[in-house]
């Protein structure tokens, strides 16, 4: 029997605890973590498979660089500023770009793309996102309207006017439009302008009547193209095996642990060598959670991540999570459910396994084990958290 059959401890445990009992060797549960690493990675490339995020230009990686460079833009008031007022987030970095005017009422900016956007086929970007605020004295909100330049006249337009009608002084505005032929909103200069070759963007505002202006730009970005994280990067998945052998080192020792000083208390006489091996078989069962949780995500949905989750914005980013988590409330609440079942069995197995030690009386036995696990459960969550 192959490293005492660690299959066995599934389908007939009575057997396989008492060849554990009898001759503890450490080659199965030693088995069982390399398993459990292989399971794991089938778990994070199915999830990863599953999992997809919303791609941006900027990269995230490269935050939100247009509005970072004040000599990527031009406008009718002079060079921009680089503020420090700006938005917080995670793909938003320390500045914005600002324009002001004194006793104007217009402000036409425009930003540079030097590599050309495409906004057309399924690869193409279908939404735009940018943050603006004005400040005026007069507390009247503006006319505006974006305009996406293919050459440098050819141009699509939209006009935002009312994205901005009950909007307020000094108050971040978040507008996100979508792109493509297919949306109404946007007007053609000539025919043939084309939506795959996008090489600037130009805001205008505009307001009734003259005033000290200024208006500030931030957290530009063209996306709405979602990719699996699996395909964005692959060394996301390398992190899976290694994090495996961790988590089931880590919650071998504090099982064999809490068994150990469990049967301590119970006035049995703890062996170490004994149940150190029975806590690392009993853990098969975090294999066969894993190949349930592998099946569920398999069959489950895809998982769509927003720049609006992933950028990190206080109280946005929540409620965009909030609403990702109340697509996928199902699945997570079926994979609570087995890890119940499963932390029972396990606990079960454990009492099997003492009974076969000791001889206790079942209900001794389930008690003792019953402890041993609530001790390693409480103590698991409290460390794992902060380890892995």
């Amino acid at each position: 029997m192959f490293a005492y059959g660690i299959f066995k401890v599934i389908y007939s445990p009575l057997k396989a605890f008492k060849e554990v009992v009898e001759k503890p060797k450490y080659t199965g549960p030693i088995l069982i973590i390399i398993l459990f690493a292989l399971a794991n990675t089938g778990f994070g490339y199915v999830f990863l498979s599953k999992v997809y995020f919303d791609q941006t230009t900027p990269r995230a990686s490269e935050l939100d660089e247009w509005t970072e460079d004040c000599a990527l833009w031009a406008s009718n008031v002079g060079p921009a500023i680089c503020s420090e007022d700006h938005v917080s987030g995670d793909y938003y970095g320390n500045r914005s770009i600002e324009f002001s005017v004194v006793n104007g009422s217009h402000i036409w900016t425009q930003l540079n793309i030097t590599n050309h956007v495409s906004c057309l086929n399924s690869e193409g970007y279908r939404e735009l996102s940018f943050r603006a605020k004005w400040i005026r004295t007069d507390e009247v909100g503006p006319n505006v309207t974006v305009y996406l330049f293919s050459t440098s006249s050819d141009h699509f337009y939209c006009d935002l006017t009312q994205n901005f009608t009950e909007s307020e002084s000094n108050v971040w505005n978040n507008l996100t439009i979508p792109l493509g032929s297919e949306n109404e909103r946007w007007t053609n200069s000539i025919a043939n302008v084309h939506w795959d070759n996008i090489d600037g963007l130009g805001l205008n505002f505009t307001w009734p009547s003259v005033s000290n202006t200024t208006v500030l730009i931030d957290g530009l970005f063209f996306h709405g193209v979602f990719k699996p994280v699996i395909g964005i990067s692959m060394g996301y998945l390398f992190n899976y095996p290694l994090i495996a052998f961790m988590q089931f080192t880590l919650q071998w020792v504090i099982l064999g642990g809490s068994l150990y000083i469990s049967c301590k208390i119970f006035g049995a006489k703890a062996i170490w060598k004994v149940l150190f091996p029975i806590a690392g078989f009993a853990l098969i069962t975090l294999l066969v959670q894993t190949i349930i949780n592998t099946a569920a995500i398999a069959a489950s949905p895809e998982i769509h991540y927003p720049l609006k989750a992933l950028g990190g914005v206080p109280g946005e980013a929540e409620a965009s999570y909030d609403h990702v988590f109340e697509q996928t409330r199902l699945l997570y609440r079926f994979m609570s459910y087995v890890e119940v079942v499963i932390g029972v069995w396990a606990a079960v197995l454990c009492g099997i396994a003492i009974r076969l030690l000791y001889g206790f009386s079942w209900i001794k036995n389930l008690l003792m084990a019953g402890l041993a696990y609530l001790a390693y459960f409480v103590v698991i969550n409290m460390v794992l958290p902060f380890l892995l």
